[in-house]
């Protein structure tokens, strides 16, 4: 009885490394539904134009932290603060196999942030399930320091799915701030 219980144990055992090691020589094949580094960096030097100086380094350190995206966000912004801050934008969101769709952001935060910015902004989008599921509130940690104009990044996330904006602005704005953004598909002036 025990023999026969330890071969089954070591059959079973063979089987699953097996499984393994052919699972290993066969990698899955590349997914279809997300975007290239190439890809997001021509669609934003068409996008930001001459200020895309370090939209490369941007876009590569965004890529080695989370991957490559399936889905981001074309549009502008513009936000301000004085301790408590708020922020809105529109623009349109941007996949490989579910469409297109127009969408708006605002949000409050609140931190040791002063200033003014108006901003052009990519998101990149990172296990988006659906595109409706870009309407929810995504939270995070900002900071900024623009002097007439700057570009830089940031990340919120919402359970598994992650935004990370990428803006280049013009303004006057410093400060480090804990907020959130909410997607809506339609305009509205409530943050909340």
């Amino acid at each position: 009885m025990r023999v026969s219980l330890r071969l089954a144990v070591l059959a079973f055992c063979l089987v699953g490394f097996a499984a393994n090691h052919a699972a290993a020589q066969n990698p899955p094949p590349p997914r279809r539904d997300t975007f290239k580094p190439e890809e997001i960096v021509r669609e934003g030097h068409r996008f930001f134009g001459t200020v895309s100086r370090g939209l490369a380094q941007v876009v590569q350190e965004a890529f080695s932290r989370w991957g490559e995206p399936n889905g981001y966000v074309l549009g502008q912004e513009g936000s301000g603060a004085i301790v408590v801050g708020l922020r809105y934008g529109d623009g349109k969101l941007y996949t490989k196999n579910a469409g297109d769709r127009r969408v708006f952001w605002e949000g409050p935060s609140v931190g040791f942030d002063y200033g003014g910015e108006g901003a052009r902004t990519m998101m990149l989008i990172y296990n988006l399930p659906a595109t409706d599921a870009i309407y929810q509130r995504f939270a995070g940690i900002d900071g900024s320091a623009y002097f007439i104009g700057g570009f830089g990044f940031t990340a919120l996330a919402s359970g598994r799915v992650i935004v990370v904006p990428i803006r280049s602005g013009v303004g006057l704005r410093l400060g480090a701030n804990i907020g959130y953004l909410k997607f809506t598909p339609r305009a509205t002036w409530n943050p909340f």
